[in-house]
């Protein structure tokens, strides 16, 4: 994960952003924000419900909420290691291919809802499976069993345009595109189980991110050595330069998928009260957007790169649970389970993903693997879904 941070005042860059364009990027961070924890919560409702194995959530359990801001801890500074002790460009070489394959499936997961409504009638939709195994016999063993649809195939092909795209450039739209998908997939994929995980891993991660933004140089030295889509990015002199600018506030995909999960938890605690209401997800959506523009101002004010988590886990988590004081609901807000609306066998985070299976999973394995969550390779049989 990385902070928010304005790129103007990088030492390289001798562009002094105007007021119009550091509106803009800004104006546009907050938007791009958005977007995903919105839609990824109204997603992870559907996919809380589904009935395929193959497409449930990965459940955080409060162990793993714990144990979270550790392991994030250890991947930053292995990172910062690595970063100081081999060449940047051979490593950020190995870490575009890598980007590449998880944006492609990623990017195809996130367009499968839109294209399964445009993908016309008169076209035949065939089915297809891919098929590795290891070993022989009784220890064969299923490394990937994907099957997919003619829709699941123009959806990636049209996202390996976008792939190659940003193998060749590494543009900021391409980046951007990659970047909303992980987003959006980890916000309707990774699952709280209850409220009081949720509080867990928000404030371990406040931790985290105060002490590696303010304590010591690290997270910002891997936020610009580290070239691949697990941040925003927007550019501050696009009035002066058009689609070339080179010059970027930037925002991480972990100060976004890490509230969104929680904002998408009260969304589905609103849907089990069936009082037809959304007033948890909206007073935690309108806290999201707070705490963002509260992280810019000071940004902004003291010109210097800021842990975004600081300001948003208590505005997150302070204005529901001021809601649910008023409303008398507080008990019943922390006693909500999301994993009892699970079907039985629904996985857990207790595991390192593996480059394995649908769009789907390997859009939350992104998101695992980027915020340092999870544990040994699993294997399972998957399907890609239409939501």
């Amino acid at each position: 994960r990385i902070e928010l941070e304005p790129q103007a005042l990088n030492a390289t860059a001798k562009f002094v952003a105007t007021p119009e364009g550091t509106a803009l990027a800004y104006g546009s961070l907050v938007l791009m924000a958005l977007l995903p924890i919105f839609f990824g919560a109204l997603r992870s409702v559907s996919c809380s419900k589904s009935k395929n194995a193959a497409d449930m959530p990965e459940t955080i359990t409060s162990r793993d909420a714990a144990r979270f801001p550790i392991i994030a801890s250890c991947t930053l500074f292995g990172l910062y290691l690595f970063f100081k002790v081999f060449s940047q460009e051979y490593i950020n070489l190995l870490l575009s291919v890598y980007f590449f394959v998880l944006g492609v499936l990623a990017l195809s997961h996130t367009m499968s809802p839109l294209m399964s409504r445009i993908f016309p009638a008169s076209c035949p939709n065939k089915q297809y499976q891919l098929l590795f195994t290891q070993g022989s016999g009784e220890s064969k063993e299923e490394i990937v069993n994907y099957e997919f649809d003619t829709k699941n195939l123009v959806c990636l092909v049209i996202s390996s345009v976008v792939g190659v795209w940003y193998l060749l450039k590494k543009h900021w739209i391409a980046n951007n595109l990659f970047g909303l998908a992980f987003a959006l997939n980890g916000v309707e994929l990774l699952h709280l189980n209850n409220v009081s995980t949720g509080c867990i891993l928000l404030g371990g991660l406040f931790v985290y991110d105060v002490f590696w933004v303010f304590g010591t140089n690290v997270m910002v030295t891997v936020a610009k050595s580290f070239e691949a889509p697990i941040k925003l990015v927007f550019p501050q002199d696009l009035l002066e330069k058009g689609l070339e600018a080179s010059n970027f506030a930037m925002l991480g995909l972990g100060d976004i998928v890490i509230p969104g999960i929680f904002i998408a938890l009260l969304l589905r605690f609103d849907v089990s009260l069936k009082k037809n209401s959304r007033t948890y997800f909206y007073s935690s959506f309108l806290a999201y957007i707070f705490g963002l523009g509260l992280t810019i101002f000071v940004m902004h004010t003291f010109k210097h790169a800021q842990p975004a988590l600081l300001y948003l886990v208590p505005a997150c988590v302070g204005f529901p649970v001021i809601v649910a004081l008023f409303k008398g609901e507080l008990t019943e807000m922390f006693s909500y389970e999301s994993s009892d609306e699970l079907l039985p066998g629904s996985p857990r985070l207790t595991s390192f993903p593996t480059i394995s299976g649908s769009p789907a999973s390997l859009a939350s394995s992104m998101d695992a693997i980027s915020m340092a969550t999870g544990s040994s390779p699993r294997r399972r049989r998957v399907q890609p879904t239409s939501m």
